[in-house]
């Protein structure tokens, strides 16, 4: 239980390493997620959260606007007892991550933010949804059964909720914030994210870096989860040692 609600997560792996807790996208769940938690627990302790109204989380009478998910997402941090941890958010999970380790540093090691929405670009709903479905395209086939079992869990009002929330908000204004090792990753054929705006995120986030991940589009955990898994890897191993 976190902020009264009940979370499903998922863990694999046991290290020394600082954890990383993966976190979901606008209208999706952990799913998409898992082959990079698989592959990822292979070398550090590794979770995936479903958060409130979305996968097998249990479901608020209202849909959760973005600090009240990143309320929780910090309640369920102290509830599992993690150490400070490594967040990585894929898409929207950015937005959520990003709003607790600017409101909860002491939970935060550090942050992965993997095709960090929303470019500004972008921030209506003709451009978005246009971005999206030339990125649906270049998506792998078994994307498909698990999104749409994904949008049935969160129901239709669930979903333009959520990705009314990453239009609205504004996460270029409290990147600067960011005082924890950032990564930021984006697929080379993503064309959700564009290039030019994952380097302005890398460039408003204090000491960030960017990698980009060869012949992937958007969603980058589920494609191309091996190469993220080494990205991810190097970066939390690199930060320990950093630390002494």
């Amino acid at each position: 239980m976190a902020g009264g609600y009940r979370l499903s997560s998922w863990s694999t792996g046991s290290t020394a390493v600082t954890p990383v807790v993966c976190v979901h996208g606008a209208g999706t769940s952990s799913r998409p997620l898992l082959p990079l938690v698989e592959r990822l627990g292979r070398s550090v302790e590794t979770w995936a959260v479903d958060l409130p109204g979305f996968g097998q989380s249990s479901r608020p009478a209202e849909p959760l606007g973005l600090t009240a998910l990143g309320e929780t997402l910090a309640d369920w941090l102290e509830a599992v007892e993690l150490p400070p941890a490594c967040l990585l958010g894929s898409s929207f999970g950015c937005q959520v991550v990003t709003e607790v380790a600017v409101r909860h540093p002491d939970r935060v090691r550090s942050l992965v933010l993997v095709g960090p929405t929303t470019d500004p670009a972008a921030r209506t709903w003709p451009r978005t949804v246009l971005r999206w479905l030339r990125d649906s395209v270049r998506e792998s086939p078994r994307m498909l059964p698990l999104k749409l079992a994904d949008y049935r869990d969160c129901g239709a009002g669930g979903v333009l909720f959520a990705f009314g929330e990453s239009l609205r908000d504004r996460i270029e204004d409290r990147l600067p914030a960011v005082t924890v090792p950032t990564l930021v990753v984006r697929g080379e054929r993503d064309t959700v994210v564009s290039h030019s705006w994952a380097e302005e995120v890398t460039r408003l986030v204090p000491g960030a870096r960017l990698a980009t991940v060869p012949n992937s589009p958007h969603m980058v955990p589920f494609r191309e989860p091996e190469a993220l898994a080494a990205l991810v890897t190097e970066f939390v191993r690199q930060d320990a040692d950093a630390d002494g």
